[in-house]
């Protein structure tokens, strides 16, 4: 009896390894893109949700980020791609963040010219800023203009245009730094990017476990 049963064994593939079903490499890549895509969403709809509050949203976009970046891990099987993906990632969670707030003082923001007349951090170390603004109308407005950092600070009377919420459910921004389209470019670049890296895990994850590489020990190339 020299021969072998058949269905006994699973035949291997044509590269020596053992047969992989490219329909479940398929739909393993499909879900991740499904996933990327879903994630995105749910932090800008949660962003939404909490108007005027970050720390909610970033830490729900943090989660995310860092889900997918397991799950790109295990598709391919490597970890040079998913060190990669940290940049898109960036990309969404900050375009998914900050792209709610400044949408919506784009659609109901109020927008007046205005001057520096004090600044909280003035003669300290502290580089939190907190201005005093005076209309054109010579009344201090009652909200404060807020700047962390020293670099491109402004100064008490530099005049600014600001726009600002009247619901007050998002803080004061300069209009200059408004810009609700371009927050939405980087989140879909960020998450069209992922997609494309999906698919690359997906086909060289695929190749891998052909070749017998599946295993634990991921290697760096």
């Amino acid at each position: 009896m020299s021969g072998i049963r058949s269905g006994t064994r699973t035949p291997p593939s044509r590269t020596g390894g053992p047969a992989v079903s490219p329909w479940k490499s398929v739909r393993r890549t499909a879900g991740l893109v499904v996933f990327g895509w879903a994630s995105a969403a749910a932090t800008t709809g949660v962003a939404y949700l909490t108007l005027g509050s970050e720390v909610v949203p970033i830490a729900v976009g943090f989660l995310l980020c860092l889900t997918f970046a397991v799950l790109l891990l295990l598709l391919h099987r490597a970890l040079w791609l998913t060190v990669l993906s940290a940049v898109p990632a960036l990309f969404v969670l900050v375009g998914a963040v900050q792209y709610a707030p400044e949408a919506a003082l784009e659609q109901r923001g109020v927008r007046e010219k205005v001057v520096i007349v004090a600044d909280t951090a003035a003669g300290t170390s502290s580089d939190n800023h907190r201005f005093t603004l005076r209309g054109t109308d010579g009344k201090e407005l009652e909200e404060k203009l807020g700047f962390n950092g020293d670099a491109w600070a402004p100064k008490v009377g530099d005049r600014l245009d600001v726009i600002s919420d009247p619901e007050g459910a998002v803080p004061m921004e300069q209009a200059e730094e408004v810009d609700a389209a371009g927050r939405l470019g980087g989140l879909v670049g960020g998450t069209v990017t992922w997609t494309l890296m999906a698919v690359l895990a997906g086909w060289r994850g695929h190749v891998r476990r052909r070749r017998g590489r599946d295993s634990l020990a991921y290697q760096l190339l």
